[in-house]
């Protein structure tokens, strides 16, 4: 049997979408009613791997408790520890993973690294984060969105700032999800045009729609949600005090969310910059739903764990 992976949201349909959101949404019901009832036994017995080779916060602690809670038991590893830090093939990697473990969650640069381990390996093989995707976070997004609008299918989305990783997978989720995603960026700092186009193809079909502007007030007017992340992802720091003077009028602050619907929910996918990409008054402020989208990152990892190895 081909083991399923989760390397962009491309692989899930509209339909395996929903079903996510609403085991979600289960699993976060029952967690609420206590610590044990949080703990289940659906992957007893298996081990799942956490490959980190950029740092992470919300990912690897939430990955780690979610692995935990469903009864498998986490593998955490350090890239630099292992011999794929002194040149193993990743394609060796992949083939002895697949020996050890049912599952393997990597954190990493290139896409080409995760299509690597996919190829070479027997096991699930989750982004966990690459420089093309993030796909859970966009999970925990949409169900950041549906637990405070009800629904996703019309909602407009405005995301703002870079069109990174995280703007890639908010297009793609979104434009499955039947949303109006609009980016609004930077010349020069557009997503990739290729994703444009899939959303676009996608969003055709749901009723939703996708587009890239340059205006910010343009991108904030009438929306229900507005997005931002950092201005420089990791591996860009170099660029960073350009990127502040070119980004600065995207910065999501009073101006925005003026420019939103008066009841629109702001977003940020964390760390976040206060001063940046957004003022302390709006990632602080009544309408920020950020801390809830953090803690949601364990809910939907908890549930992609199951669709993936249950």
């Amino acid at each position: 049997m081909t083991a399923r992976h989760f390397l962009t949201l491309d692989g899930i349909s509209g339909a395996e979408l929903h079903k996510l959101l609403d085991s979600a949404d289960e699993l976060k019901a029952q967690r609420a009613s206590g610590p044990r009832a949080a703990l289940r036994d659906d992957l007893a017995g298996m081990s799942v791997g956490m490959l980190f080779e950029k740092p992470s916060t919300r990912t690897r602690v939430s990955f780690e408790v979610a692995i935990a809670e469903l009864g498998a038991r986490p593998v955490v590893l350090d890239a630099a520890q292992l011999q794929l830090g002194r040149g193993e093939p990743i394609e060796d990697t992949a083939r002895i993973f697949s020996s050890y473990l049912h599952a393997l969650v990597v954190r990493t640069f290139e896409q080409a690294r995760l299509e690597a381990l996919a190829g070479a390996g027997t096991i699930p093989v989750i982004n966990a984060l690459s420089d093309f995707a993030h796909p859970c976070q966009a999970l925990a997004d949409l169900q950041t969105i549906r637990e405070y609008k009800g629904s996703l299918a019309g909602l407009r989305l405005a995301y703002l700032g870079d069109g990174n990783n995280v703007a890639h997978s908010l297009l793609m989720a979104g434009a499955k999800a039947g949303m109006h995603v609009t980016v609004g960026t930077p010349a020069g700092y557009a997503p990739i045009d290729q994703v444009v186009r899939n959303a676009g193809e996608i969003a055709a079909l749901t009723g939703g729609s996708v587009a890239v502007v340059t205006d910010p007030l343009a991108a904030a007017e009438g929306a229900d949600v507005l997005y931002t992340d950092v201005w420089a992802s990791m591996g860009q720091e170099d660029e960073h005090a350009a990127r502040l003077l070119m980004f600065q009028p995207f910065q999501l602050d009073g101006r925005l969310l003026q420019a939103a619907r008066p009841d629109a929910i702001v977003m940020h996918c964390l760390p976040a910059h206060r001063g940046e990409e957004i003022t302390a008054d709006v990632i602080d402020g009544q309408q920020s739903v950020v801390w809830t989208q953090a803690e949601n990152r364990l809910h939907t990892q908890k549930a992609l764990l199951l669709h993936l190895l249950g």
